[in-house]
């Protein structure tokens, strides 16, 4: 009987640490987007107030190779950051990017005669997704699953431009405009269809004239 006994202890034990992770109560999402923030830091002297052509070209290598996209931005800091910021900037316009005002402070401070370039890249993701620890039923609980979330969530991750907004948003405009906010509307009526059988023609976009165009006419 105590074999017994002890048997269905460490049946009981190795039972609980397979245990699911409860899963929690509410609508709210069990993973959320994680912004991230990583600076990438290039020093070049300048002693003459500008980069040189082999400075230039070598700002423009480290440019390349760290793929710029959105989410980065370029700051320029140092002695002589007013000097050789049109240059960066000219630099960094190939890639389609354009150089922000100020530089983050954990970027560190530039020695006297160095100009530095930072580059401060934000990714965004949902750590722990999938998450598939909490079985979908029974859920006599009624409560959240444990992977809730994770698809909507890791798709905003990916398809954000710029994973900045994530944190702060845009500013809106100061005044709202009725004629931007209603062309998608526009557009969805007045666009050619584009489920066609065989020998249908596209219909005619129509032109469509704004309220401001009339009052000029």
């Amino acid at each position: 009987m105590r074999t017994v006994l002890i048997l269905a202890a460490i049946t009981g034990t190795l039972g609980a640490c397979n245990t699911p992770k409860p899963m929690a109560q509410g609508l709210s999402s069990v993973h959320v987007p994680v912004v991230s923030s990583t600076d990438y830091v290039y020093d070049a002297a300048v002693p003459s107030g500008s980069l040189d052509a082999t400075d230039a070209a070598r700002l423009d290598g480290w440019f390349s190779g760290l793929g710029l996209d959105w989410g980065d931005t370029i700051y320029v800091a140092g002695d002589y950051a007013p000097i050789a910021r049109s240059q960066v900037a000219e630099i960094a316009g190939r890639y389609g990017m354009m150089v922000a005002a100020g530089t983050p402070a954990s970027a560190g401070a530039a020695q006297p005669g160095i100009l530095r370039v930072v580059v401060n890249r934000k990714r965004a993701g949902v750590p722990g997704c999938p998450d598939w620890q909490s079985p979908s039923s029974p859920n006599f609980s009624n409560k959240t699953y444990s992977n809730f979330g994770c698809a909507v969530n890791a798709n905003l991750a990916a398809q954000v431009a710029n994973p900045a907004d994530l944190l702060r948003g845009q500013p809106g405009p100061a005044a709202e405009d009725a004629e931007a906010a209603a062309k998608a509307i526009i557009m969805y009526r007045n666009w050619p269809h584009t489920a066609l059988e065989s020998g249908q023609k596209l219909r005619p976009l129509k032109r469509v004239e704004s309220t401001a165009s009339k009052e000029e006419n």
